[in-house]
């Protein structure tokens, strides 16, 4: 059996906050279930471990009866505390609220008690409207019919079926439309996470085309929110696929603006973290530092809506902890970001397996680039080999191949002569067989190439110049330049021609960016 499996209850357990735990063993006293006081008694054995070891459980329960079964006693534990936090939770989920009507309903119809039924319904079909809970609708409604049905035809009129049967097809489109949009959302993502922005007009029009239908339609305000927000949603990251950074901070806008106005909850609290944390890092690569500074504020006070919801909590950690550290190093103040490292290294601790791989890179590459600025490229490279040794990541990944180029940059750093030509050619490898190789990839990578060659001082001060021309030109490549929001290639080639500090060179290109918006 996995580890994975044998330590369910140990991560469950864990995942319980004070309150959690109180309600169990209250529920627990209230409720005996068979063996109460070995299930208490277990639970408190494992709430106290550290790292799940069940050889230290079997010590301490050893001549026990139920260690002889001691799988069907964590799993009937498991299941004893999972509807212990179903009914401790149930006041605020809408879902587990809707879903529990239902069941009433269905108990009085089986009882025939047929106008309480409809009570329950009518009660059921008000909160999912208020919370534009569609799918619930649909049951809703063919609950009713249910009933129409039970009580006879001749109660009814052509009128009636009529309305209800538009009420249905209502429903049915509104939930298509929704699916429909999350299709392309779905396909729009998965083309970003795997190929990134568009590097070409080519790659822009692949955009275009998943996108079209989302970019050309037409909402009404009889549209639900929840839609509204999809095709908002989808909108801006359509155009940061393809590098307009005007437009995706306009439908973000839109977004937050929808957020303002929703007194029903439909837009979850993981998606508006999502929403905020985008326009924060759009409006500050626009320049807009002022927007950008009020979004994080906004975005900080989502902490007070966590309430146990450890999903949500860690979503806003990654969110909020990789802005901040994006602020810092655009500002190229790179002793705050430190202070702020400080603080996600150890919540990356904590969450550990909990956030998903692809966030850890990102951290983890701005971690790299922090060390970076602060001249400790051995702990620098340290946060690389994170993310390029992490077997879970999709090789794919745009993050994965920058990390490679953060990679020969350290290493040239470190004077890891024997090391480069290796990491040259895996990384070469690497862009080639991903179909990677543009024109940053192949300037910067005949650099490497031109450096290894190279022994004489004042030579390899003419390549680093000669970096820095062909950057320059790059640069105002609105495609090629994407190159540079991973990493400031073009400023540390400036800081190793001129003789400057990376830092130095980073606050002066932010502050003129903020003066020429201002």
């Amino acid at each position: 059996m996995s580890n994975k499996v044998n330590e369910a209850l140990f991560e469950l357990i864990q995942s319980m906050n004070k309150s959690e735990k109180r309600y169990f063993k209250v529920i627990s006293t209230r409720h005996s279930i068979g063996g109460e006081n070995n299930y208490m008694r277990l639970f408190d054995a494992v709430s106290k471990q550290k790292k799940y070891d069940e050889e230290k459980l079997f010590q301490l329960f050893k001549e026990e009866a139920f260690l002889n079964r001691f799988s069907i006693t964590k799993k009937r534990l498991y299941d004893h505390i999972l509807s212990s936090l179903d009914s401790f939770h149930s006041s605020n989920s809408i879902d587990a609220q809707l879903f529990k009507l239902l069941h009433s309903a269905d108990i009085l119809y089986d009882k025939s008690l047929y106008d309480q039924s409809k009570r329950i319904l009518r009660s059921a079909e008000k909160l999912a409207i208020k919370h534009e809970k569609t799918e619930i609708l649909l049951l809703v409604a063919d609950r009713n019919r249910k009933l129409l049905e039970t009580r006879g035809y001749l109660s009814m009129s052509d009128d009636v079926i009529d309305e209800i049967c538009i009420n249905g097809i209502q429903l049915q489109n509104d939930l298509h439309l929704k699916n429909q949009l999350w299709t392309i959302k779905g396909k729009l993502f998965v083309r970003l996470s795997q190929k990134g922005i568009a590097r070409s007009k080519e790659e822009s029009k692949l955009f275009e085309e998943i996108c079209f239908d989302a970019i050309n339609l037409d909402l009404d305000c009889s549209n639900s929110l929840e839609i509204k927000y999809l095709l908002l949603h989808i909108r801006s990251a359509y155009y940061y696929a393809i590098g307009d950074l005007k437009g995706t901070l306009q439908n973000l806008k839109s977004n937050i603006e929808l957020f303002v106005t929703d007194t029903s909850n439909a837009v979850s609290l993981n998606k508006q973290i999502s929403v905020y944390s985008n326009a924060i890092y759009v409006a500050d690569k626009l320049g807009l530092n002022k927007d950008s500074l009020g979004y994080l504020e906004q975005l900080k006070r989502f902490a007070v809506r966590m309430d146990g919801n450890e999903d949500s909590a860690i979503k806003l950690f990654s969110s909020v902890s990789s802005i901040e550290l994006d602020l810092y190093l655009r500002k190229g103040d790179f002793e705050k970001a430190l202070e702020v490292s400080k603080i996600v290294e150890t919540k990356l601790v904590q969450f550990d397996d909990k956030i998903v791989p692809i966030r850890k890179a990102f951290l983890a590459f701005k971690m790299a680039v922090i060390h970076m600025g602060m001249n400790d490229f051995s702990k620098a490279l340290i946060w690389i080999n994170t993310i390029l040794n992490d077997s879970r990541l999709d090789k794919t990944e745009d993050i994965v191949g920058y990390a490679q180029l953060l990679d020969l940059l350290v290493h040239i750093e470190l004077k890891n002569e024997d090391l480069l030509p290796y990491s040259l050619k895996s990384t070469t490898r690497f862009f080639k067989t991903r179909n990677k190789m543009h024109g940053f990839e192949t300037t910067f990578l005949q650099f490497i190439q031109n450096i290894i060659k190279c022994d004489d001082r004042f030579e390899i001060e003419n390549i680093w110049e000669q970096l820095n021309g062909e950057l320059a030109a790059l640069s105002d490549d609105s495609y090629e330049s994407i190159a540079l929001e991973y990493f400031d290639f073009k400023s540390w080639a400036e800081s190793k021609l001129k003789n400057r500090p990376f830092h130095s060179i980073v606050k002066e290109k932010y502050y003129e960016t903020i003066r020429k918006a201002s």
